[in-house]
């Protein structure tokens, strides 16, 4: 088995939000990746004292934790499970009904010898990759089908965050497990897994550069951190934006590929 990460903080003056890990055996058998991207909120008050870099560690290793541990719940199981020990854990200090609470997306993927889970919860992505090499994209798209003026507002943001017609993520209330994207493949028909935090899939999403099947070749054959450099060359050369419009210049960037 091969496993290969990289990550890069989008900024130096500023944590990495993002958390990931890859449990080898999970409860003695195959393999569980566990990915996150921390929301970074708006200017102001989120009602935490914490902040997101301590929330996307706590959940990540309540994560690893359970989904290596507890085959016999699901992930969406995993997830509401984590989540709410992750609130647990601060809920006497912190104002957990904030809209902008600490919270973060979600990629989790568990194989076995029968075949591979996954969980996807808001815009990061996992790839599912076929012997025959054709590749599959798990995606949540609410945050995309929000259109970009509204997300220009923070209350209107605010309105939409963990409601009907808006879009999800881990944050205080584990019901939101049950609106992740989640399902089961052979393990016949998977060849490899890459995740992704959005600021990596940029490469695909934002600059074009290729598609999935490409994003994941070029990992592949050079590394997670060679699409993290072609992601940063891209940004340098278009610093405000101008080409390719983005909400950030540069944003946390994450990759995880396991070769199963």
């Amino acid at each position: 088995m091969r496993v290969e990460q990289a990550t890069a903080p989008g900024h130096t003056a500023r944590p990495n939000e993002d958390w990931a890990g890859v449990v080898l055996p999970a409860a003695g058998e195959g393999g569980a990746l566990v990915m996150l991207d921390g929301v970074t909120p708006p200017t102001g008050e989120d009602g935490c004292v914490h902040g997101v870099p301590w929330f996307t560690s706590r959940l990540g290793g309540a994560l690893a934790e359970l989904s290596g541990s507890r085959r016999d719940m699901t992930l969406a199981q995993v997830l509401a499970a984590s989540i709410g020990r992750t609130a647990d854990a601060h809920r006497d200090t912190c104002d957990l009904s904030h809209p902008r609470t600490p919270q973060a997306t979600v990629v989790l993927a568990r194989w076995g010898r029968d075949g591979v889970e996954h969980l996807v919860l808001s815009d990061s992505t996992l790839l599912l990759e076929s012997p025959d090499g054709a590749v599959r994209a798990v995606l949540d798209d609410r945050l995309d089908r929000v259109p970009r003026e509204v997300l220009r507002s923070v209350a209107a943001t605010d309105a939409l965050r963990n409601a009907e017609g808006g879009f999800f993520t881990a944050a205080a209330d584990p019901s939101v497990a049950e609106r992740a994207v989640t399902g089961r493949t052979p393990a016949a028909e998977v060849r490899s897994l890459l995740a992704l935090t959005d600021g990596a899939t940029r490469w695909v999403e934002v600059f074009r550069e290729g598609g999935w099947a490409d994003c994941l070749a070029l990992v592949r054959k050079s590394g997670p951190q060679e699409l993290l450099d072609r992601v940063r060359a891209a940004e340098s050369a278009d610093p405000d934006g101008t080409a390719f419009r983005r909400g950030k210049t540069s944003d946390d960037a994450t990759v995880t590929y396991v070769e199963l």
